[in-house]
């Protein structure tokens, strides 16, 4: 029998064929565990999304006394190949930020300069340590954000990055074998929706008092730290509209390279629901700004959590 979720589910898959997005969702309420999704474990690169476990790494470090969130490290000037609209690759002198503050424009304004000055100290190797050890698996960290920046966008004219985003689309293969690596998920850092919603659980799960558990656990002052540097996040084009507004919160991180455009975060209701969501995608159009793309992750990242939401009723 045909159920009204496998309805909206097919009608989402054709809406997304439609807008030409290919995407993997997953939505999972904090509270029951229930979850609904678009094929959750397709891999993907994930671009800036890295950041967040670089960060959460970093943090535990700082916690651990292995670095201290004061010291002060010097980024010289065009250290990235591939300045952003806005952070430490448009500075034309060398910056003294401290390590706190690095994490801050990492994650908010997700500078990649700043995230670079943080793989110098935390590795990607170590990253992936970290996650390991609180088992948090399906989160490959591979390399740094310099690495990530080094694709044919790069070497183009800004008026011919189509061109970039037509050989990204039409030069791969799903999955493994593309011919640009950071569009390999056998090469490039690389996850799944499913377990980028492990992780976000893992961090709005930990609070004081669940210290103690048998497995080891993200501790509560560094998961505090995580989910107020992803609530001051400044990309809020894509999923922002669907799930901020006066009576819930959105906290998230974005991620892009070339057709790939990723968002993952938490949404937290008034009513004390919260629902943890990881969208990633890959256009099938040849265009650098797809304000429409954006538009439908977050509609169809909605309707998802409207049917989950709908199946639950206030106790009493």
């Amino acid at each position: 029998m045909t159920t009204r979720t496998d309805r909206l589910l097919r009608e989402l898959r054709r809406t997304l064929r439609d807008g030409g997005l290919h995407g993997s969702f997953l939505v999972r309420d904090l509270e029951t565990g229930e979850e609904l999704g678009i094929d959750p474990d397709i891999e993907f690169p994930v671009a800036s999304l890295v950041k967040v476990p670089l960060a959460l790494v970093t943090l535990d470090r700082i916690r651990r006394g292995e670095i201290d969130g004061a010291t002060v490290i010097e980024v010289p000037p065009g250290r990235s190949t591939h300045p952003g609209p806005t952070g430490l690759s448009r500075f034309r002198h060398a910056a003294r930020i401290a390590v706190d503050d690095l994490l801050h424009l990492s994650i908010s304004i997700s500078d990649s300069s700043a995230a670079d000055a943080l793989f110098d100290i935390t590795p990607p190797s170590q990253v992936a340590a970290g996650l390991e050890r609180w088992g948090l698996r399906g989160i490959a960290v591979r390399h740094t954000m310099q690495e990530l920046m080094e694709t044919p966008e790069e070497r183009l004219d800004p008026a011919d990055v189509h061109l970039a985003h037509a050989l990204a689309i039409d030069a791969g293969t799903p999955g493994r074998g593309h011919r640009i690596p950071q569009l390999d998920v056998s090469r490039a850092n690389a996850g799944t929706a499913r377990a980028f919603v492990d992780l976000l659980q893992a961090v709005w799960r930990s609070r004081p008092g669940t210290e103690g558990a048998e497995a080891p656990t993200i501790h509560p002052d560094v998961a505090a730290r995580v989910r107020g540097l992803m609530a001051d996040n400044l990309m809020r084009q894509r999923l922002t509209p669907d799930f901020a507004s006066d009576a819930s919160s959105w906290s998230s991180k974005t991620g892009t390279l070339l057709n790939l455009r990723h968002e993952v975060g938490v949404v937290e209701h008034a009513d004390g629901q919260s629902y943890a969501i990881a969208v990633l995608t890959e256009s099938q159009v040849a265009a650098g700004r797809q304000p429409g793309a954006d538009a439908l992750m977050g509609q169809v990242a909605r309707q998802l959590r409207d049917e989950l939401r709908s199946r639950w009723a206030p106790y009493g």
